[in-house]
């Protein structure tokens, strides 16, 4: 066996394998004589057809399977001895048996980067530190309070604190966005869930009256086809409800499954505590890998990056369809392709780190994550505990998330930290 490797753009790779004639000649007579021993020649019993008049009759197909054979029966070898390591599996580009001495074949592949773990020492990196306060905790409680908060029909002119339901429509040159309209539209005044003048708009106005806003949303707005641009809302005030709270006491606890204010507050800061450090734990380890990322910049294979996309893509199809929203199966993979390459990047380069550093997950560390990641289950902890252990593959996927903060712990040993503190509500926020 002979080959030659040749380097092409990027991480892809040519292979051209050469072998001796008789090994592709050998294969197709076998080929043949398996084919005599199954088909039905006039003038001949099975199996018993001459090999020439075979070839003349199989020989193209034979021809076509015994070079699929020699290939697959020798690349392994071939791979090893010009020590490459394929990404993806090899693509059959080209196949020579013309030749009278040699058979030849071509493949190319991509190859797996070579990475350098990055020297940790010299990664800024910075980390959220964050406390429950009762300012937060009030905040909450005021959450719950609205959620219980009864409006009764009112014949007065609006003010703060009542809740509209109105009907409107939005439009920009004259014409309806989209989202732009809707009936019997609950807004309470004062909460600022709409852009500036919307809610002050509709302050000290009476039921049934038609009130038109010109407005303008802000240049930072979350839909971008709608920053800066000017609007004009037509609203009528369909009902006025003034508010009711219920009193923060025993029966209030109760609604919430508690007996006092007291054990309220502690299940309201248990809740704000587990919440607020499953966002700061990811946002954490992000900031880590990103940082890990600039500093260590190489390229990936393409093969990865559309199967990642694939993966992603899928994911979003399948999130799409459990909110009721059909896919429709014109969303191009490509479109993930950002995210793909970074995920690809991510585990290549946190895969050789692992190496590097002998980093291994024990059973215990397993079952711990899974417990502390169970707790956000309620009463279903068990069973989801029970449905990780059943699989050995699930419970490869609670290792990995081990083994990435093993990881994040590694480099935070010797990366120069910065701490940053945040408030709850902030943290929250960036959900």
């Amino acid at each position: 066996m002979k080959t030659s490797l040749v380097k092409l753009d990027g991480l892809n790779r040519s292979l051209t394998v050469e072998l001796p004639i008789d090994t592709f000649n050998v294969k197709t007579d076998k080929v043949l004589k398996n084919m005599a021993s199954q088909v039905k020649i006039d003038g001949f019993r099975k199996g018993k057809a001459p090999i020439t008049l075979l070839k003349k009759r199989f020989g193209a197909s034979a021809s076509a399977d015994a070079a699929n054979e020699v290939v697959s029966e020798t690349l392994a070898d071939a791979l090893e001895d010009s020590k490459s390591k394929p990404a993806v599996q090899p693509s059959l580009t080209n196949i020579d048996s013309k030749d009278s001495e040699t058979f030849s074949y071509t493949v190319e592949f991509e190859i797996f980067p070579e990475i350098k773990s990055p020297d940790f020492s010299k990664i800024k990196v910075e980390q959220i530190n964050f406390k429950i306060t009762k300012e937060d905790e009030d905040r909450t409680l005021n959450g719950l309070k609205e959620q219980l908060t009864e409006y009764s029909p009112v014949k007065r002119k609006s003010k703060i604190g009542d809740r509209l339901t109105i009907n409107f429509k939005g439009l920009i040159d004259g014409e309806v966005f989209d989202g732009g309209e809707a009936e019997n539209f609950n807004l309470v005044l004062g909460k600022g869930s709409m852009i500036e003048g919307f809610e002050e708009g509709l302050t000290d106005i009476a039921t049934n009256k038609d009130v038109t806003l010109n407005l303008s949303f802000p240049k930072d707005y979350h839909a971008q086809n709608l920053a800066a641009k000017d609007v004009t809302f037509e609203v009528n005030i369909k009902e006025i409800g003034s508010p009711k709270a219920p009193k923060m006491d025993e029966k209030f606890a109760e609604k919430f499954a508690e007996k006092s204010m007291d054990d309220l507050r502690v299940k309201i800061k248990e809740q704000m505590q587990m919440e607020a450090e499953g966002i700061v734990a990811k946002q954490n380890k992000d900031a880590v890998f990103s940082e890990l990322l600039v500093a260590n910049e190489f390229e990936v294979p393409q093969a990865s990056i559309k199967i990642e996309a694939q993966s992603l893509l899928k994911e979003m199809e399948s999130s799409l369809e459990q909110q009721g929203i059909p896919s429709n199966g014109k969303m191009p993979a490509s479109d993930f392709n950002e995210e793909a390459t970074r995920r690809v990047k991510l585990g290549f380069l946190v895969s050789q780190i692992v190496a590097d550093n002998k980093l291994t997950a024990d059973k215990d560390q397993v079952n711990d994550k899974l417990i502390e990641i169970s707790h956000s289950y309620g009463e279903n902890a068990q069973q989801m505990i029970d449905y990780y252990k059943q699989d050995p593959q699930r419970l490869s996927g609670i290792e990995s998330l081990v083994i990435e903060q093993m990881v994040v712990e590694l480099v935070l040993e010797t990366a120069k930290v910065k701490q940053k503190n945040m408030k709850f509500q902030e943290i929250t926020q960036q959900r």
